[in-house]
């Protein structure tokens, strides 16, 4: 067999093997979903005249537009609360010994995080399209984005995805113990409240505003607001796309040296 077919098949099988986890323990995931979902429904049915009203320049109360702009940060937040139960995935797999076994068999190595990985990302696709359906039931609508901004807004969140779960990964290999990584993994809930999921930036205070600028949250809601919504989306969409990209190369190379480190 070639090495690219035997790094297929383990892969599939290492694929399989978390899709059947996430399957049999649902409670992490659905404990991290409910995060954005509980986020979205408070700020619109408690804070929403409010927060629209201060949003709109002293304007009447929108609900209807205040969840228009909602809705992507809550929809990139999705993203970040699921790669979490990664993180926690992947530290269990290191402490209760299923790692050794691997490293003595005859298997593609990469297979293991890959499996992860991929998982991962389809969950977190899940997860976003769950998400989507409840803010379309409660008025969430695009009516301007055409079907390659959708498709765009698609890619966007994919690679979004991929980036925080290489870091996700990461966490969850220098992670002593499952509590210890979900720990180490709650800037990725954390960031999206400091960015311009909520309120834009230029409403923050003068000293917080490039906290919640220059984060990679913030441009990538900004360039997915643009998309769904036809707000200006300007240099965001740019600086997204290198914040993804720097993300996953680093993930990706901070998680493999770990991984391929010899165990103490």
């Amino acid at each position: 067999m070639s090495t690219l077919s035997l790094a297929v098949r383990d892969s599939s099988t290492m694929l399989r093997r978390n899709l059947l986890h996430a399957r049999r323990y649902p409670s992490l995931t659905l404990n991290l979903l409910l995060t954005p979902i509980m986020l979205l429904l408070l700020f619109v049915y408690v804070f929403g005249d409010t927060m629209s009203a201060g949003i709109g320049g002293g304007g009447g109360p929108d609900r209807s537009a205040y969840i228009a702009y909602l809705v992507p940060g809550l929809l990139l937040m999705t993203i970040g609360s699921t790669t979490i139960g990664t993180a926690v995935s992947v530290s269990n797999d290191m402490t209760e010994g299923i790692i050794a076994r691997f490293r003595t068999m005859a298997i593609h190595r990469p297979s293991v995080l890959i499996g992860h990985v991929v998982g991962s990302v389809l969950q977190c696709v899940i997860s976003v399209i769950l998400v989507g359906a409840v803010a379309v039931a409660i008025g969430f609508r695009s009516t301007d984005a055409t079907g390659l901004e959708w498709l765009a807004a698609f890619g966007l969140l994919v690679l979004f995805a991929l980036a925080l779960t290489w870091i996700a990964v990461g966490m969850g290999l220098i992670s002593p113990n499952a509590e210890a990584a979900s720990n180490n993994a709650m800037p990725l809930i954390f960031l999206p409240l400091i960015s311009s999921a909520f309120v834009p930036v230029d409403s923050m205070p003068g000293w917080f505003q490039p906290v919640a600028e220059y984060q990679p949250f913030t441009p990538a809601i900004e360039t997915l607001r643009g998309l769904l919504l036809g707000t200006e989306i300007g240099h965001n969409g740019w600086l997204a796309l290198a914040w993804c990209l720097g993300l996953a190369v680093l993930g990706y190379f901070w998680s493999t040296a770990k991984f391929n480190s010899d165990p103490k």
